[in-house]
């Protein structure tokens, strides 16, 4: 077997996406997805845009980001009670607020007249009032808190968010960060409902079930459990195979495709080859689909020194790590929106799987730290330093 594999062309493309197309930075990138910068220019510079068309899409976002900008103040100005709606049965302070944050657009007591409170003995002496110490540090806090929502595209809840906030050296307890979240109406990415799986015909090749839902492991590369799932799109339908390593619950390999057949997953595995290089047989479990029960996919599992494994059939538990990582795309990016092409469904998966999910998403079953993380600090305690 080859130590010195070359990068899928896959790969390639959509990881100059984020650069090109999201104004990422190449040194961000390269840190994210462990490639270097040289590579990423070469890449660019392959399979990139031209530069006048990215300066002409730049000229044109910013109009239509300015023409946006014009066209939010003049309806804000128009109409003040429907900005105010909100605050209306909130507490009369939270209406002195949502004043202060708009007097500088607004008349204050056409404001005030709006929300029903006086201009003169209510809002001018609630001014003059200084916020308390406690106030003071909850914006404080509360930014800190949104900074960090952001950052994980809006999924996590007050209980991931509190761990971040211990990170950053932060004293707050998780009922204090719930209250706050909750005053801002911010809270985290849940529910999606899974579609039911169709049984098909008979397998060709069925092997023993050698996982028998040990989904923990000592060392990386001793266990991979992979499947497929799909994405609507405009287009049609985009399969997604992954390969997710049981040690530290990190995507180790991952294809994407209009076609669902053997290539997809061979793909994907072939990724978690050249990325992982293991260097002792590896179990590769997977269900009973037809990509996986083929002569293909075990021929290439017995040359390349991988131990094949498989759900009893129609028994999703056998599998649920693989079936766990599926849920989290479509919950957190794939259920807020309709692709319009499998190219942009492509970049999203992209994104979510090596910009975010991989380098920086806290796993439970990673102590709480990403998935690159946890391998890290096991790498470190093993050689001491």
């Amino acid at each position: 077997m080859k130590t010195n594999q070359p990068y899928p062309e896959e790969f390639k493309i959509e990881a100059v996406q984020p650069i090109t197309q999201r104004g990422h930075k190449v040194a961000e990138v390269s840190a994210r997805i462990g490639v270097s910068q040289h590579s990423l220019y070469k890449w660019i510079k392959a399979y990139g845009q031209p530069s006048e068309q990215r300066q002409a899409q730049s000229s044109q976002a910013e109009e239509l980001r300015l023409l946006k900008a014009e066209l939010r103040r003049v309806t804000e100005e128009r109409d003040i009670p429907k900005k105010g709606r909100r605050v209306l049965r909130q507490a009369i302070r939270v209406r002195y607020a949502f004043i202060k944050a708009h007097e500088d657009q607004h008349s204050v007591r056409r404001m005030c007249r709006c929300l029903k409170v006086h201009p003169s003995s209510g809002y001018d002496a609630w001014k003059l009032q200084p916020p308390s110490a406690r106030a003071k540090d909850d914006q404080r806090l509360l930014g800190l808190l949104k900074q960090a929502w952001l950052e994980s595209g809006g999924v996590y809840g007050y209980r991931k968010l509190t761990l971040d906030m211990r990170d950053l050296g932060e004293s707050c307890g998780k009922h204090r960060v719930a209250r706050l979240l909750k005053l801002e109406r911010l809270r985290s990415q849940t529910g999606y409902r899974r579609r039911p799986g169709v049984r098909g015909g008979q397998p060709a090749v069925v092997a023993p079930n050698h996982l028998q839902r040990q989904f923990t492991t000592a060392q990386p590369n001793q266990s991979w459990v992979t499947d497929i799932t799909y994405i609507r799109t405009h287009e049609g339908w985009l399969y997604l195979a992954i390969l997710v390593d049981l040690f530290s619950r990190q995507v180790v390999g991952w294809s994407m495709s209009s076609r669902i057949d053997t290539t997809l997953v061979l793909d994907a595995l072939l990724m978690a080859l050249w990325r992982r290089q293991p260097q002792h047989p590896v179990t590769v479990h997977s269900d009973q689909g037809c990509q996986f029960t083929g002569h293909e996919w075990q021929r290439f599992l017995r040359d390349h020194n991988l131990v094949s494994s498989m759900s009893r059939r129609g028994n999703c538990h056998d599998n649920a790590v693989a079936e766990s990582f599926f849920q989290l795309p479509k919950r957190e990016r794939v259920r807020r929106q309709i692709y319009a092409t499998r190219s942009q469904a492509r970049a999203d998966i992209f994104n979510c799987i090596e910009m975010f999910y991989n380098p920086k998403r806290r796993h439970g079953t990673a102590g709480n730290t990403s998935p690159v993380e946890f391998e890290r600090r096991h790498s470190q305690r093993l050689t001491g330093v």
